[in-house]
């Protein structure tokens, strides 16, 4: 067990991306958010307060870069100057969702790498260490010239489907061929064989679905992805594993940007049950009933604690069914 980070140097800050997910990792650590305030001039630049003192402090800083985007990163690279400037020993930025990170490599001519820009910026502004949790593209941590740490979802989502014995008879499906990775990944937790949807993408944000690669007649198809944004991807896959037989289709993201049109195709979709995270704090009209939320929360919290305690963070790399398994 962990030991308490009670009465020590560790402060936990949030900015406004995502406070109920803040304050949940901050249980999760067991120390109190720390206080601080957000406000805006009238011309809308970003003015930031620390309240309490953090000389000398190690603080982790929570901050999902989701939209609005630009306005949580302003925010996130002010905290992180206004902690430097405050004397705060370390600065670690905890952020469950990584923005702009789909842009991570020149595809055209005269393209940006923005996923490079971002890490510049917090290296620039002062911070020290990164926590991150499902980077659209791994190879974003060696953008970074300081220590990333970067968590992965799959064993919650996988939890959740082995806590309602939703492996049985099922198929893993990758909705294309970069996310083969991650599929293995939730197949080797739920002991099942995977799939892969074929497909071309025309233009941003509009996806062709053109073959299915493996079995998935009868079977229960489990699709996973990083992230859901307008939800075209995950839908045409869904609507193309039910018109090849599959008995019945769920959907699982750490990411729910679900911006456009995402809650529309989704409820319109066959897909039976929508499992994702609270990386991204979601409005009320988002959270659909066939949506289900598992909670980041106690994994941040627990790698807060050990990275602050110079433990490893490998452990948290399992599922609780496999942790459980391993113990016995």
């Amino acid at each position: 067990m962990t030991s308490s980070c009670a009465d020590s140097k560790l402060r936990i800050f949030s900015l406004n991306s995502n406070k109920p997910l803040a304050e949940k990792i901050a249980a999760a650590v067991g120390v109190p958010l720390g206080k601080s305030s957000v406000t805006r001039f009238s011309d809308g630049e970003i003015q930031i307060n620390i309240d309490e003192s953090i000389r000398g402090a190690d603080v982790f800083l929570i901050q999902s870069t989701s939209a609005p985007v630009n306005d949580n990163l302003m925010e996130l690279l002010i905290m992180i100057d206004a902690l430097r400037r405050a004397s705060a020993r370390n600065i670690n930025v905890v952020m469950p969702y990584y923005g702009y990170a789909r842009q991570d490599r020149k595809t055209r001519a005269r393209e940006p790498i923005t996923a490079k820009l971002v890490a510049n910026m917090l290296q620039r502004a002062g911070a020290d260490r990164i926590l991150a949790l499902d980077l659209h593209a791994p190879q974003i941590q060696g953008f970074f010239d300081i220590p990333v740490d970067h968590l992965v979802g799959s064993p919650l989502l996988a939890d959740y489907f082995l806590a309602n014995h939703l492996e049985e008879n099922a198929v893993v499906v990758s909705p294309d061929h970069g996310g083969v990775g991650r599929a293995r990944k939730l197949a080797q937790f739920l002991k099942a064989p995977i799939a892969i949807i074929d497909k071309r993408r025309p233009r941003a944000n509009v996806a062709e679905v053109m073959n299915i690669i493996g079995k998935v007649s009868g079977k229960r198809a489990i699709i996973i992805d990083d992230m859901i944004d307008t939800a075209g991807t995950i839908t045409l896959a869904a609507q193309a594993l039910m018109d090849a037989g599959a008995s019945e289709v769920y959907a699982s993201c750490t990411h729910p940007v679900l911006s456009g049109p995402a809650i529309e195709r989704i409820t319109k979709s066959p897909i039976k049950k929508l499992i994702v995270t609270d990386s991204i704090n979601l409005p009320q009209e988002k959270v659909i009933d066939k949506m289900v939320q598992v909670s980041v929360g106690p994994l941040m919290g627990d790698a807060i604690r050990r990275i602050y305690h110079d433990e490893p963070v490998s452990p948290l790399f399992i599922n609780r069914y496999q942790g459980h398994n391993q113990n016995q």
